[in-house]
């Protein structure tokens, strides 16, 4: 498990940014459950744990500039 500062991906930061609207409608209509809250414990919660603590125990750089700038 990571603690501390992640290192920054510009290839995966672009792919998130530009993975389609449309393809997320997609799925949305296709699958009433794609994108809801809390899916991720159902489906698969050993995942879903290992997420939280990961996401409450580790920062970005861009996390840093953030609360520089506020």
């Amino acid at each position: 498990m990571k603690l501390g500062l992640r290192k920054p991906s510009i290839k995966k930061s672009i792919k998130a940014r530009t993975t389609g609207r449309l393809k997320r409608e997609i799925k949305g209509a296709i699958n009433p459950f794609y994108g809801k809250k809390g899916m991720g414990w159902i489906r698969n919660p050993r995942k879903a744990m290992y997420n939280k603590a990961y996401n409450k125990t580790s920062f970005s750089v861009f996390d840093i500039i953030k609360k520089i700038i506020k």
